[in-house]
């Protein structure tokens, strides 16, 4: 078959060739133009009536407007040694620019296909939460660098294994030259396959002064949200090669953990009276308290202290609880609640934080015992005061 057109062609004179050449060329275009208007929406469409989303992205304008727009070209290509006679320059040049032309529009179509596989894993539960971006925009670099590669032998009429032998000479002037780049992608592997970062992670890096969310990680950067809503750029290989502190285990966990002191002044530090002791024997908390011997009232309160967070909602018991005595400084003798919260957002965590804390201040006065406070100027002033009367 494809013996008779050649044959039928060649036995045309050159005008006639040209115009059977523009036919098919229109006639290419025609096809291409009705696959775009009608049949991408009625794949689209069909695509969308599915149960799954993920027909959805590969059926998407990028991936197949850019396939049918690869039938022009091939046909061009495949038609202009049947219409031209293969000696004339111009069919040489006419090829090279189809060629270019295809390798365009298949770097396209790859690229496209990339973007749609990037959505497909975010829309995944399993993937979603990885640094996934910087491993696509790898591979698209790849495809273009090919891409690139197969263009200049065209042009030059090289083959593609000698022009990466001639790469291969002047690698070192390209690691310089894209040197940031190769970086970002080796730290973006690391973090991916070490899962060391993911978009929403919530990251401190105190050497820059970064305290915020990941939102995004990409092949040459990490964007991150700082709690003033500013948006705090840095590259991948910052976090590789300096120590950051990740939050993501403090969320995942059963709670966030409170670790805070109060000094108590040691000269109020002192063994319980008779009518204290009765006046704490009717609560639920005294129960577990060996009164055989002498009482210390910072005893009573570490006990009444630890019982009140075991009791309340907000604390975690499962995890580590203790209210522990810390080395005495000469502010007074530290005290430390240490427990874990179950609330792990920033804004009620603080409020639980502060109304156990306050709860704690207020209880002080009842075991006879004072908080260490400097003596402020009004205290100064009211004892000289007092000392003149």
């Amino acid at each position: 078959m494809k013996e008779m057109l050649v044959a039928d062609i060649s036995g045309m004179d050159g005008n006639m060739r040209i115009v059977v050449g523009c036919i098919i060329v229109v006639a290419a275009y025609i096809v291409d133009f009705l696959c775009c208007q009608f049949l991408v929406p009625l794949i689209q469409n069909l695509a969308k009536k599915t149960s799954f989303n993920w027909d959805d992205h590969l059926t998407n304008d990028k991936v197949l407007k850019n396939m049918f727009h690869l039938i022009p070209p091939v046909t061009f290509y495949v038609a202009l040694p049947l219409i031209l006679p293969l000696a004339n320059q111009w069919v040489l040049l006419l090829q090279k620019v189809c060629v270019i032309y295809i390798i365009v529009l298949s770097c396209r179509l790859v690229c496209g296909f990339i973007t749609s596989l990037y959505a497909i894993s975010h829309d995944n539960d399993v993937l979603r939460d990885k640094p996934m971006k910087g491993v696509y925009q790898m591979i698209k670099v790849v495809v273009i660098g090919v891409s690139v590669i197969l263009v200049i032998g065209v042009l030059l009429e090289k083959d593609f294994t000698s022009l990466l032998a001639g790469l291969g000479a002047s690698a070192a002037v390209l690691m310089l030259v894209f040197k940031d780049t190769i970086m970002g992608v080796v730290a973006g592997v690391q973090l991916s396959a070490h899962d060391m970062l993911r978009p929403g992670d919530w990251i401190v890096l105190d050497k820059y002064g970064i305290n915020g969310v990941v939102i995004e990680v990409s092949l040459n950067t990490v964007k991150v949200r700082s709690w003033d809503n500013t948006i705090v750029t840095i590259p991948p290989y910052v976090l590789v090669s300096d120590s950051f502190k990740n939050w993501r285990g403090m969320v995942e966990s059963g709670g966030r953990r409170v670790a805070r002191s109060i000094y108590i002044d040691m000269n109020s530090i002192r063994f319980c009276n008779d009518d204290e002791l009765k006046r704490f024997s009717g609560e639920e908390w005294f129960k577990t308290v060996d009164v055989s011997a002498g009482i210390v009232n910072l005893k009573l309160f570490r006990t009444y202290v630890e019982h009140y967070l075991r009791q309340h909602e907000m604390v975690n018991e499962e995890l580590t609880l203790m209210v522990r005595q810390l080395q005495p400084v000469p502010e007074g003798l530290p005290v430390e609640l240490y427990f874990f919260c179950r609330e792990k957002t920033w804004v009620p965590y603080e409020k639980v934080q502060s109304d156990i804390m306050e709860h704690v201040f207020a209880v002080v006065p009842m075991f006879g015992l004072k908080i260490f406070q400097r003596p402020s100027g009004e205290d100064v002033r009211s004892a000289i005061e007092g000392r003149s009367l």
